[in-house]
């Protein structure tokens, strides 16, 4: 979850003639299934998808993101630079501890796949992943459903040239280990 303290603004009062300060808000985000479900619900078309999108796209997610209960309408005018920046980084995060290193790239989704909501609700049907996950960050999320899948699937059979490749390299380095020409 990511809390953000977004900045009081500043009004003029004409009958008055004084300024006035509205309190900063503190607001938490998620970005998690949940989020992207309302906003694929409310625009009708998948969020994820290499798509170009509008401002007016991601600051509708950014809304979609937020938790926190009675915030005012259009807070997400009031974002500076920093708040966004804050947002993407928090967006592109892992999450997570696991790593996937060197393992031969399989993937959760096939070639031309759109990721939508409901087929990450399906992987979790699909792998028995609990309901409960739909509130994790999204990310932690497509990790899980990518260990579910590469822990469900047959071990991929190493080429005859794959096999030559990883037995010329484990001999490079016995022999400089040892310091010998073969």
């Amino acid at each position: 979850m990511l809390k953000l303290i977004i900045s009081g603004d500043e009004f003029y009062n004409e009958e008055t003639e004084e300024f006035t300060f509205s309190e900063p808000i503190v607001l938490e985000l998620e970005h998690s299934l949940v989020s992207l479900s309302k906003w694929e619900s409310k625009f009708e078309r998948p969020f994820l998808s290499g798509g170009v999108r509008t401002i007016h796209d991601t600051l509708s997610y950014v809304e979609a993101m937020i938790l926190t209960p009675n915030y005012p309408e259009d807070i997400v005018k009031q974002f500076k630079q920093e708040d966004l920046d804050k947002v993407n980084q928090y967006i592109g995060s892992n999450q997570t501890a696991t790593t996937f290193g060197t393992m031969p790239e399989q993937t959760h989704k096939s070639k031309g796949e759109t990721i939508t909501a409901e087929l990450i609700y399906y992987w979790m049907v699909a792998f028995s992943i609990p309901f409960e996950c739909e509130t994790w960050h999204l990310n932690r999320l497509f990790s899980l459903v990518r260990i579910c899948n590469l822990k469900n699937s047959k071990p991929k059979k190493m080429s005859k040239s794959e096999i030559a490749a990883r037995n010329r390299a484990l001999n490079e380095k016995r022999r400089a280990e040892l310091g010998t020409s073969g």
